[in-house]
């Protein structure tokens, strides 16, 4: 089913969210770089999950074994990397904003550089999420991914 407001024109899922709840949408320039980061960790999850389950019916365990491979910090920075060259300077001032960001978190089984790395690529995909850039964040995912990456849940 497809959601549409007032005016009978789709929205991104944001969109409709903000919609259903009645909440103001704000400019996502305003948010800080790790708020950024909190809602684009979630969004790139789902992106990934979403993958992992349209691709076939699979015990759990193997489902998250896999999200868990491609969320992970080393991964995402792998993912940074092939998609750096396409970026507007915009996203790249978005990345560097969560890249250089003070974090009071750190890295469980990353190293910092590439713990930092995902953050700047997680806040992409909040910025993305928030503005309504739902083509270009799933383009970007997708260029993210590689051959062996790709949610592939038979392996």
């Amino acid at each position: 089913m497809e959601h549409e407001n007032i005016t009978g024109i789709e929205l991104p899922l944001f969109g409709q969210i903000c919609a259903t709840f009645s909440l103001k949408e704000q400019d996502a320039r305003q948010y800080s770089p790790l708020t950024l980061a909190y809602i684009g960790d979630a969004v790139y999850e789902m992106i990934v999950r979403t993958i992992l389950v349209e691709r076939g019916n699979a015990p759990v365990n193997v489902l998250h074994k896999h999200a868990s491979k491609l969320v992970k910090a080393e991964a995402q920075a792998d993912a940074y990397h092939r998609i750096k060259e396409q970026l507007t300077e915009e996203e790249m001032s978005v990345f560097r904003r969560g890249r250089n960001a003070k974090s009071y978190t750190s890295a469980k089984n990353a190293t910092i550089g590439d713990y930092r790395m995902a953050t700047g690529f997680e806040a992409l995909f909040g910025y993305w999420y928030l503005t309504g850039q739902t083509e270009r964040m799933l383009t970007m995912a997708k260029a993210g991914m590689t051959e062996d990456n790709t949610c592939d849940t038979k392996n």
